[in-house]
């Protein structure tokens, strides 16, 4: 057919015609090349199904019998232990025994006495005149009263001198939001409902008409913006004692905002979360985009650990001689997780090596285990694993498809290996970045519901409060009593004792 249409067309078109021959046999891919990329292919299919049906658990199961994966793991004791990778896993728990009065009871729960009781004296139906009351039963239900809006009126005495020329007048004590009709629990709680429980303004507003209260959705808005103004400098004596700690977790999370430059579309920004494993601290930092711009003004005098996943943005802190960047061992498990489907033999092996180490961690949180003997623990068992781990990714490299799922995964690891080891050589680093993962939870649950973010602005605020609230939960602080309290207390509260008020710190004023 070509010889046919060379010899029918003029020398010109022959030209051309022989040029496309050409060009369609140098860009015909090789057979190599089609095997690459039907596991290429193959991959994305299995995590679009994973993503779309499958379970986002990421709990490994091995398929070989459990007597076959553990590791010796003994308490650290004052002589050196020296323990086998092929051995079992046998450790003995601390059992307390606590009295009676605290065991866990296998019946009902027992209502908490702190609750306020109600009784209802109920007397038998049958005249009982003359009879001897020998005892009575409780029965106990537990009830609910929905909350309620009330009016507090502050209601000033004036008066006036005999003379007539000087009247006084009792003194309006300072409000949240001068001017303003919500008082501090009111304010609380709407902040509460909306980034504790992810309840949208709009959904708060049809709350309140159910209570007959007609609120628009701009005075709501108004009120937590008002709120956010007066925790402000709050918020900057929080930054401040984050960015002091010495070992931070980072991580990033996407946000759609609404932006009157972009008709018909959202613009995604980003939350930076930084989190202070040792002081219990949370930090969220909104930024318009995800470069590095965002992490290096925000973390440009911290000094110290610095955790992170493989993001190449956080490249450039391994470059500063004040900070020591190390990885998370969970975003490379993650990786031969996925990599299951492509090369199961080869992902289990790695996951059940991980697992050892995640089983040497467990045994120092369930013990507990002092700094030196958890150290002494990752050092002599935890290295071992690590070191031969290493070794067997070396040598499978080269048998893998360096496109493939596992190939990648080896890959992702071999490259930040010596960051991924670093938790062996401090007590006090983690393994991994789950910690901060955790935190970043209500701000992904949040989003599901309320979409979007209406401005920058907001999307500030919200990171502003995603910071003092997400504290709140890492110390176990009621997030409502402590911000209906600071709320009220911090219009008159010195500028120079703001840490007082931190969750970190907070004694309420009630106590």
């Amino acid at each position: 057919m070509l010889k046919r249409s060379l010899f029918l067309c003029d020398y010109k078109t022959a030209f051309y015609l022989c040029l496309r021959v050409i060009a369609e046999a140098i860009n015909k891919p090789t057979y190599e090349e089609l095997v690459i990329q039907i596991i290429q292919l193959k991959d994305e299919l299995n995590q679009l199904k994973r993503l779309v049906f499958g379970s986002k658990n990421e709990r490994f199961i091995p398929s070989v019998s459990v007597d076959q994966l553990a590791l010796d793991i003994a308490v650290p004791q004052k002589e050196q232990m020296i323990v086998s990778t092929t051995q079992t896993i046998q450790y003995e728990r601390k059992k307390t025994s606590k009295p009676e009065s605290e065991k866990v009871q296998t019946g009902r729960m027992p209502l908490p006495a702190s609750l306020p009781r109600e009784q209802v004296i109920i007397e038998p139906s049958r005249d009982v005149t003359g009879w001897k009351k020998i005892g009575e039963e409780k029965t106990e239900e537990l009830e609910r009263i929905p909350g309620k809006l009330f009016v507090r009126q502050y209601i000033r005495a004036k008066y006036v001198d005999p003379t007539g020329e000087q009247i006084v007048i009792g003194d309006l004590p300072v409000r949240p939001i001068d001017k303003g009709i919500a008082g501090p629990g009111l304010l609380a709680q709407i902040v509460i409902d909306k980034y504790v429980d992810h309840l949208p303004i709009y959904r708060q507003v049809q709350r309140f008409e159910r209570e007959g209260i007609k609120l628009p959705i701009s005075t709501l808005a108004d009120w937590i913006s008002g709120s956010c103004t007066l925790l402000q400098p709050l918020y900057e004596t929080h930054r401040r004692l984050v960015l002091k700690q010495i070992y931070l977790q980072a991580d990033e999370s996407p946000i759609k905002v609404l932006d009157k430059a972009k008709k018909g579309t959202t613009h995604r920004g980003y939350h930076w979360v930084y989190h202070a494993p040792l002081a219990r601290l949370v930090l969220f930092d909104y930024r318009e985009g995800r470069g590095r711009e965002g992490p290096s003004e925000c973390l440009q005098d911290f000094s110290g650990y610095l955790q992170t996943d493989g993001y190449a943005v956080y490249e450039d802190f391994d470059k500063r001689a004040n900070i020591t960047l190390l990885n998370c061992m969970a975003h490379a498990r993650r990786m031969f997780d996925k990599a299951l489907e492509n090369d199961k033999s080869r992902a289990e092996y790695v996951l059940i090596e991980m697992q050892k180490l995640y089983a040497l961690e467990q045994v120092g949180r369930d013990q507990p285990l002092s700094e030196q003997e958890l150290l002494a623990l990752r050092q002599q068992q935890a290295v071992p694993v690590l070191e031969n781990l290493k070794a067997w990714m070396i040598e499978h490299y080269s048998k893998v498809l360096p496109q493939s799922a596992i190939g990648k995964a080896i890959s992702y690891s071999l490259q930040r290996w010596d960051k991924l080891c670093l938790y062996t050589t401090d007590a006090r680093l983690q393994i991994d970045n789950n910690l901060v993962e955790n935190s970043i939870r209500p701000l992904a649950i949040g989003r599901k519901n309320y979409l979007f973010a209406g401005s920058h602005d907001g999307a500030r605020r919200a990171a502003m409060l995603y910071s003092f609230l997400g504290t709140c939960k890492i110390n176990n602080v009621n997030p409502f009593e402590w911000l209906r309290d600071i709320l009220s207390r911090i219009p008159s509260h010195p500028v120079n004792q703001l840490d007082k008020l931190l969750p970190s710190n907070w004694i309420s004023s009630a106590k």
